[in-house]
């Protein structure tokens, strides 16, 4: 498999941005033909404990979120602007989440590999941005021990500059009762002489006995089922990483270059739309996890 590069995910992300529009009435039909769910399911999960999943980048409003919680029971809800954007549209909207029984993915942009210029630095920009990760979840409420998944937009190896901010980072959370988590690519990079490696497993291999938890993604089809919203959705286990808590399985818009064997699930203009949803459609990463708040985001008992 070529190089997950940069570029690819970055023009992946901006087209993420976008607000919702219409979707006509014969494009929902076709989506849940391919899917194989009714409009009228109930949240989809296995027997076995398995939890489907959305996130976007833009807040879809207050009015998606019910239509959304018909299908899935967790969502991504981002501390600081994602991927691509100026300005973060998610804060303050903790409690409409908890209103409709949403888990939540916690999630905290990070940097780019090239925007580190040297390890001492990296470090600097770690502790900043720990802090600050903080400082907003605390804001939104989250709770001591909720886990903050890192954005890592890139795949393959990562350089030792990245593995020290990362470091840095965990460290940080840990020492004021959150913990660390990645999002951070699954998929094996070719680096030749019959050697392959993906992130996840780089990160494991740097991470020095650290405790952390990994949302990874692998839309290659197979492992992935494509855009599709199964009543039993596989285990993260399935996309290749076994120690994975979070997979995303697809992504909006599809990347033609991973997904040919499983085109047909994805809607014609090449995104993925919830069902229920008669009126308009936000095109959305699909996500299974081992739990319905894979980031322990909701409000604890006394």
């Amino acid at each position: 498999m070529l190089p997950y590069g940069v570029d690819s995910i970055d023009v992946a992300r901006q087209h993420r941005t976008a607000h919702s529009f219409s979707l006509s009435p014969i494009a929902i039909l076709s989506f849940f033909v391919h899917s194989g769910t009714s409009p009228s399911s109930a949240v989809a999960r296995a027997a076995g404990s398995t939890y489907l999943g959305f996130d976007l980048n833009t807040y879809p409003g207050d009015a998606a979120l019910s239509v959304l919680r018909k299908t899935f029971s967790f969502g991504g809800y981002w501390l600081n602007a994602p991927p691509g954007t100026k300005q973060n549209t998610w804060l303050g909207k903790r409690q409409r989440m908890l209103s409709e029984k949403l888990g939540f993915l916690i999630l905290f942009n990070g940097p780019q590999s090239g925007e580190l210029k040297s390890p001492t630095q990296a470090v600097s920009r770690g502790t900043a941005n720990a802090a600050s990760a903080i400082s907003m979840a605390r804001k939104e409420g989250f709770p001591p021990g909720a886990i903050i998944f890192l954005d890592i937009e890139e795949g393959g190896r990562l350089p030792p500059k990245y593995h020290a901010y990362l470091r840095t980072w965990a460290d940080a959370l840990a020492r004021t009762g959150y913990r660390a988590g990645v999002y951070c690519s699954g998929m094996p990079v070719n680096e030749g002489q019959g050697v392959t490696i993906t992130t996840a497993d780089d990160i494991r291999n740097n991470r020095a006995r650290r405790d952390l938890a990994y949302f990874i993604y692998n839309d290659a089809c197979p492992p992935s089922p494509g855009c599709v919203v199964p009543h039993n959705p596989l285990p993260p286990s399935a996309s290749g990483i076994p120690y994975a808590a979070v997979w995303q399985f697809a992504q909006s818009p599809r990347r033609k270059e991973f997904t040919a064997h499983c085109a047909a699930t994805y809607n014609p203009d090449g995104n993925c739309y919830v069902p229920s949803d008669s009126a308009h459609a936000w095109f959305l990463d699909l996500n299974s996890a081992t739990s319905p708040d894979p980031s322990s985001g909701q409000d604890r008992a006394p």
